[in-house]
């Protein structure tokens, strides 16, 4: 059995909650929240921009905290799941680690590459897992996609284009504080920057062009640039727009030797539309469309946790979810963000 404690009963603390229960052999044990009405169960007041809406919750047999030093001196803790603000991210992490337990922290890893250094360096001198909820890869048409890329049924990579576009997300306090949330980039592209790093490794630099918003990013389009024996193009275009009328879309075209990979996805007056399911298009004009079952948003998180619950038991991380990945990642991201405010070629 592996023991989980959250920390931060927002949100993804509820959708990580509400993803233990549905897997064998993991129990929430504790919570830590500042919210006593929230330790309580009273989840109603808590909204995101996908799964269900927040209810009265039974939290009976779980062992709740306002003190988070408490919760990492129980011994019924195995693994701290952190879902605080990014900010917390770094500070909160290594705590646990250092208390013993290994942890699991939803993304971005954090906020600057020196805070997610000293959490990798912390887990490494703990001797304990540190893992990152990247959870796109998770997803069915991204597993999919993964799947087949690494599977090398089509052939070797050549490369493809990404995309992660949202409305001004106006219900996200201090979304644009590069201290706080970090904005659109460490928010919504580090998905894809964590996808592309996963595929195709780190590139040698990067060139992005595209509009600021204060000290932050708001919308950019990048060319990741890799060594030409690769033979890799590379493109993401992410960030935000005035359209409130299309809140979400994100989608890829991912090109192999042998085939293209299509899927695009968007949420457009609060209905959401797969305008392209998952579609191969393979080099002898063979359509398919593989069959990805029926799916909700929580059971990519259910997918994310099953992985990192095993790798608890078994003491060998998911690939997926490694901490050195997430903070290639955010490397990218701290990149690319260089390039808009330089206007030039950075180096990675």
């Amino acid at each position: 059995m592996v023991r989980v404690g959250i920390t931060g009963i927002g949100f993804m603390g509820m959708i990580h909650y509400l993803a233990y229960q549905r897997i064998k052999g993991v129990k929430v044990v504790a919570m830590c929240e500042s919210d006593k009405k929230r330790l309580e169960g009273d989840w109603r007041g808590i909204k995101g921009n996908f799964g269900p809406p927040g209810e009265m919750m039974d939290l009976s047999g779980v062992d709740t905290y306002t003190n988070y030093d408490e919760m990492l001196a129980s011994p019924k803790v195995d693994l701290v799941d952190v879902c605080l603000p990014p900010a917390l991210h770094a500070d909160f992490t290594v705590k646990a680690l250092q208390a013993g337990k290994h942890v699991f922290c939803e993304k971005p890893i954090a906020l600057k590459v020196k805070e997610s250094e000293r959490m990798v360096a912390a887990a490494k001198k703990a001797g304990k897992l540190l893992m990152i909820g990247q959870v796109l890869p998770f997803f069915p048409e991204y597993a999919h996609a993964y799947k087949l890329i690494t599977g090398g049924k089509y052939g070797k990579l050549l490369g493809g284009f990404f995309k992660r576009i949202i409305s001004d997300p106006l219900w996200v306090p201090n979304f644009y504080d590069p201290n706080r949330v970090g904005g659109p980039l460490l928010d919504l592209h580090i998905h894809d920057a964590h996808f592309i790093r996963l595929l195709c490794g780190m590139p040698e630099s990067v060139y992005s062009s595209g509009r600021t918003r204060g000290e932050v990013v708001e919308f950019l389009t990048t060319q990741f640039v890799y060594p030409a024996k690769q033979r890799l193009s590379v493109t993401a275009t992410s960030g935000v727009l005035y359209q409130q009328g299309r809140s979400f879309t994100h989608g890829f075209e991912i090109y192999l030797e042998k085939a293209t990979l299509l899927y695009d996805f968007q949420v457009i007056d609060g209905q959401p539309i797969t305008t392209m399911p998952l579609t191969i298009l393979d080099a002898k004009g063979k359509v398919t469309k593989p069959e990805l079952g029926a799916s909700d948003p929580i059971d990519a998180f259910e997918a994310e946790l099953t992985a990192a619950a095993k790798a608890v038991k078994t003491g060998s991380p998911s690939p997926i979810s490694s901490a050195d990945l997430a903070r290639d990642a955010l490397i990218l991201c701290h990149k690319q963000s260089e390039s808009v405010f330089k206007g030039k070629l950075v180096k990675v």
